[in-house]
């Protein structure tokens, strides 16, 4: 069996590395670590420059982007909805994520919430690249983990039988 020590970065593909490294650290905070820059895709050797920058997402976590200048313009995954794919970071409470709503706002980004899912609040926007981002702050309780984490496996599986949403956590749902 493998053991995963933890996420050692992720990366999404951005259209201007120093762009987006500048916006990272002025809305978010997230300073520039690690540039790497290569004329040729290590793995394959395909002739294919590119920029790889890395930046610290903080507690050692590290979000990166590839520029790749030579490849057509990124685009998104048409059959997915937009509100699917998107990198969530946490906050350590919901004053904080009401304060960076405020300063990401502040920079004229458009901020959607905060929307209350009962065991964390969050707030959505997105970055220059047009990535869906996500501001989470944890809002539950122990208890309210451990129930969800017994009921996990059950409704995945039923899920996977039904294709229709299951009840055992229905009480997320109940104030709504």
């Amino acid at each position: 069996m493998v053991k995963v020590a933890g996420v050692h970065h992720v990366a999404y593909r951005c259209i201007d590395a120093k762009e987006t490294a500048q916006w990272y650290k002025d809305i978010l905070g997230m300073n520039l670590v690690l540039s790497i820059a290569e004329n040729e895709v290590p793995s394959t050797k395909e002739p294919d420059p590119y920029m790889h920058i890395f930046l610290n997402a903080g507690n050692e976590n590290v979000l990166a982007f590839f520029e790749i200048p030579n490849s057509p313009d990124m685009g998104r995954d048409e059959n997915t909805p937009i509100w699917v794919q998107h990198l969530a970071l946490k906050v350590a409470s919901v004053d904080e994520l009401l304060a960076a709503k405020v300063h990401i706002e502040s920079q004229g980004v458009e901020v959607l919430g905060p929307i209350d899912h009962t065991i964390f609040k969050s707030i959505y926007f997105f970055d220059p690249n047009g990535h869906r981002m996500e501001l989470a702050a944890n809002t539950g309780t122990p208890e309210q983990y451990k129930m969800l984490n017994n009921v996990a496996q059950l409704m995945v599986d039923e899920w996977s039988e039904t294709k229709v949403a299951p009840n055992h956590a229905a009480w997320l749902h109940e104030d709504k």
